[in-house]
């Protein structure tokens, strides 16, 4: 009788462990669902100037647009495309009307074309303001004699490039690159996965239950042998 209580609690506590941490991801999925859904109409709202004061706090993912002048001195950021390959995103420095000099990220080039000769000027640029986070302890330093960065570090391409440490990712610019397209800011690529995990753990929590009533049908099916 022992025994079989205790397969009872262990298999009926066990899949109320599994089930509540199932109902978390599925609380958690609502949460990141209402993020994406904030940072998408931010991303789509009307576009303004640049505001006198800029904080990655309160600005990320801005619309803007913004006149003023694509200047040289490019920075390669290495990066992949899905179905496309290698290429680098291309940072150039973009002065604004009022003097003020940001980055533009102007978009994706294939690595073929890295040191192509672009279009420099006056330009009108659309996009959204963003501060990505990619590096980390493992990220190797830019090799500055071939141009290649690993990462876009909003500070250090700043200081390499002696504008404000703000980054506006193009969606539209009336200066036509030829090679480069245009890679907007969108929430493709922020970790939404609470949905796979809570249905994993519903589905260990069924597996649970299943081994547990299978342990106390084979015990009860021993007594009654016995």
């Amino acid at each position: 009788m022992r025994r079989t209580l205790f397969l009872l609690i262990i298999g009926l506590g066990g899949a109320a462990i599994l089930i509540s941490l199932g109902f978390w991801q599925v609380q958690r999925l609502a949460w990141k669902q209402a993020i994406i859904a904030d940072i998408n109409a931010r991303i789509t709202a009307t576009p303004v100037a640049l505001p006198e004061t800029v904080a990655p706090q309160t600005d990320a993912y801005l619309p803007i647009v913004a006149d003023g002048v694509m200047g040289d001195g490019e920075i390669h950021v290495l990066v992949s495309q899905k179905d496309i390959g290698a290429g680098y995103r291309i940072i150039a420095p973009f002065q604004l009307q009022d003097g003020r000099q940001i980055m533009v990220d102007r978009g994706f080039a294939l690595a073929a074309d890295k040191d192509a000769e672009r279009a420099i000027g006056p330009a009108t640029v659309i996009g959204n303001l963003q501060w990505p986070q990619e590096t980390d302890g493992f990220t190797p330093a830019p090799d500055m004699n071939a141009n290649i960065w690993f990462a876009r570090d909003v500070d250090a391409m700043a200081a390499q490039l002696q504008t404000l440490p703000i980054l506006l990712v193009a969606r539209s610019s009336s200066l036509r690159a030829p090679g480069v397209s245009a890679l907007p800011v969108d929430t493709a690529r922020i970790p939404n996965d609470h949905l796979q995990y809570a249905i994993t753990w519903f589905s260990l929590a069924a597996i649970w239950l299943g081994m547990s009533l299978f342990f106390l049908r084979r015990r009860g099916a021993s007594k009654v042998e016995s």
